[in-house]
């Protein structure tokens, strides 16, 4: 008879540490939600892994009359890529928002808007003319501050449509990153 005796003192102590390891994975889990934030945060910078949709032109022209074109989009202010945060446990790692129009921006949607009334300021094309709202005397928009006169009117309602433009993703890449550190942290590296 052929006795064949297996030497698995290595196996053996490698699978005791992965135990060892695995009773507090809070560290890992740190490490990950770490990954995943930069991986947030290079979407921002990159304007969408792949790609978001483009700005609408009247959107960009609206940001520029406002200071806040040439930009990145979904940054006017940066306050959402700001309010990124990530948190970890021993059982999960996350990251996400609490801005209450980051789920729009991520999902896409429709927004309604209901009819509303509108001041509307106006500056005379010929100071001293009785104009007041007459269609072609030449008046113009203008700031209340610069305004002649001012006028009341009914706004309609109307729908706005945001694109789906997803912030909260990781790429092939990143999850690669997450398996890699999850490997390393088994082994000990």
């Amino acid at each position: 008879m052929i006795k064949i005796e297996v030497d698995d003192k290595d196996v053996r102590a490698l699978l005791e540490k992965v135990k060892r390891r695995a009773e507090d994975p809070a560290p890992l889990m740190r490490q990950i939600a770490g990954i995943m934030a930069d991986e947030v945060e290079e979407n921002f910078e990159k304007e969408g892994r792949p790609k978001w949709r483009p700005l609408r032109p009247s959107t960009i022209k609206a940001r520029a009359r406002k200071g806040h074109w040439p930009g990145k989009i979904l940054q006017v202010s940066g306050k959402l890529a700001a309010s990124i945060t990530q948190k970890a446990d021993a059982t999960s790692a996350q990251v996400g928002t609490n801005r209450a129009y980051a789920a729009i921006q991520q999902f896409g949607g429709t927004i309604n808007h209901s009819a509303r009334e509108r001041v509307l300021h106006f500056k005379q094309a010929v100071r001293g003319q009785v104009t007041f709202g007459r269609p072609g005397t030449g008046d113009k928009f203008a700031k209340k501050s610069k305004a002649h006169y001012a006028m009341k009117v009914q706004g309609k309602a109307y729908q706005q449509t945001i694109p789906a433009r997803p912030f909260l993703v990781l790429t092939d890449g990143s999850l690669k990153k997450i398996r890699d550190k999850i490997l390393d942290w088994l082994r000990g590296d």
